[in-house]
């Protein structure tokens, strides 16, 4: 009887340890990390009365002046969670400002949440997979986050213009990509991927038309600016703003090395660049 007793206990120690052993991708992450995040939860109380957009642009704000540092994902060896709340670039900004949003957003808003949240939106279907389920090209990070209802694609319904989407980048540049370099399997699975990507029909907003159909972006939008360089769908990725009745772009900019509100408006900026086309738009859910 004392040795099944002992046998009983056992197995329910073991038990107790399984559950409350941590699960899920390997984490990346500083003890900064943590804190911001606290900092942000603690900052917006009252965050579940507040629009979905609206809080975009609040925790965006926070973010002004976090320094800009590029290829913060990429990490050796096997892919992992990165969680970098003290510098970003401008797809890790725009992803960590909609984690944060929905976690606030939440009954109980908390840093395993808001990774969960990363995870989520980050990767293909949610599920963290290798480097190639992580949603590499904006175009299919809108169009995968839509249908994980994290946001919705509002690009066709604003401007009803189909957008030439031809993405081939990473396959034919793997020099540019750490994972890619010296792994010809995985550009092969990069480059069925951009088969699918390149089937789909999108849609965007020419700058062209953009004065016209600024009364249909909300704030807290998120922007992807379409590119006209050969192989890519979106070259910068921002959150819309209006500011004294325009549109502006709060975004990691590489040229001022860190987070801003640009001065000039969203035309203004396409404008002044010739390899811009435009935007596509995805609305936080």
């Amino acid at each position: 009887m004392i040795w099944l007793i002992a046998v009983l206990l056992f197995t329910s120690c073991q038990g107790q340890q399984n559950k409350n052993k941590p699960s899920g991708p390997e984490i990346v992450m500083q003890p900064g990390d943590r804190e911001i995040a606290g900092q942000i939860f603690e900052m917006f109380p009252d965050a579940h009365k507040v629009p979905a957009g609206s809080l975009m642009v609040k925790v965006g704000t926070y973010f002004l002046g976090t320094p800009y540092v590029a290829h913060t994902l990429e990490t050796e060896g096997s892919e992992k969670l990165v969680v970098n709340l003290r510098e970003m670039d401008c797809t890790t900004f725009v992803e960590n400002c909609l984690a944060l949003t929905r976690t606030l957003k939440s009954k109980a808003p908390d840093f395993d949440r808001f990774c969960g949240e990363l995870q989520k939106i980050r990767y293909r279907d949610g599920r963290l997979d290798g480097y190639e389920s992580r949603l590499h090209y904006f175009s299919d990070w809108i169009f995968n986050n839509d249908q994980k209802k994290r946001v919705k694609d509002v690009s066709r319904e604003i401007a009803h213009t189909l957008m030439p989407n031809r993405v081939d980048f990473m396959s034919t540049h793997p020099e540019s990509y750490l994972q890619l370099k010296d792994d010809t399997a995985m550009v092969r699975k990069i480059m069925q991927q951009e088969a699918e990507i390149s089937l789909r029909a999108a849609f965007y907003i020419p700058k062209s038309k953009l004065r016209g159909l600024e009364e249909l972006l909300h704030d807290g939008d998120i922007a992807g600016i379409t590119t006209n360089i050969t192989g890519l769908d979106i070259s910068h990725v921002g959150i819309l703003v209006s500011k004294a009745g325009r549109i502006h772009l709060l975004h990691a900019s590489s040229a001022l090395g860190k987070v801003v509100l640009s001065e000039e408006t969203l035309e203004e900026y396409l404008m002044k660049s010739k390899s811009s086309t435009g935007i596509m738009v995805a609305r936080p859910l």
